[in-house]
């Protein structure tokens, strides 16, 4: 006997644009055998090509790393939409995917710094590869933080800003712009100072949610003096 085909889950809609768009592709793959996960792995492989692409150098393997990285972003929205209508969420994909977002991002800041090569910036040698090094470490540590944020308070804790359908992560949509007017180097050098800027923010953030995790609620207070009361007697 067939199993019944399963209706897709209605949701609230998503918030930015690339993820509606996400969930219309992937609202015919709630009855097959693609899982979220597959499409995380397809993410990855797309990322990964992305940045070594970057890696290699020049105009046209600049462009063409952009160009994937760009993609790679945006299929990086269909595994968490097909896990939301087709109840496919599971802790290890989320965990397998957030794992994907580190590594892509990461690979993408050292492999434009490994392209740019170095420079000669105000009579100092700058070598761009160093300098992506420091903004993948730094995006490393914004994505581990994030997931500790989000284990203590939920994914309301790591909600990013939206602002006309679209989030932080979106300026990766504008990469081929950086690539196009060769400011790859300039480009390498804002994130090397940004990223670990932003990563001391977050774990700023970090240390808030601890300390209010931390703190007892009322009622638990409540319940503890209660029981000391109930031990002294």
């Amino acid at each position: 006997m067939n199993s019944r085909p399963h209706t897709p889950i209605k949701v609230s809609p998503p918030r930015t644009w690339d993820a509606r768009l996400a969930r219309r592709l992937v609202t015919p793959l709630v009855n097959t055998r693609v899982s979220p996960n597959h499409l995380t792995t397809l993410r990855l492989v797309i990322g990964v090509a992305g940045a070594l692409c970057l890696a290699r150098g020049g105009f046209a393997w600049a462009n063409a790393g952009a160009v994937l990285i760009v993609l790679s972003n945006f299929v990086d929205h269909t595994d968490g939409e097909l896990a939301r209508i087709g109840g496919k969420s599971s802790r290890i994909g989320h965990f397998y995917d957030l794992a994907s977002d580190a590594l892509v991002t990461v690979m993408l800041f050292v492999g434009m710094g490994v392209g740019a090569g170095a420079s000669n910036m105000g009579g100092f040698v700058v070598d761009a590869g160093w300098l992506g090094a420091a903004a993948g470490v730094a995006v490393a540590l914004i994505f581990f933080l994030r997931m500790r944020i989000e284990e203590m308070a939920g994914k309301a804790g790591t909600k990013q800003a939206a602002v006309g359908g679209f989030e932080t992560e979106d300026v990766l949509y504008l990469l081929p712009i950086v690539t196009l007017t060769s400011v790859v180097m300039p480009f390498v050098v804002v994130a090397s100072i940004g990223a670990p800027l932003f990563a001391v923010w977050v774990m700023v953030d970090y240390w808030r949610v601890a300390r209010r995790s931390a703190k007892p609620s009322p009622a638990g207070a409540a319940a503890s003096e209660t029981a000391q009361a109930w031990a002294s007697k």
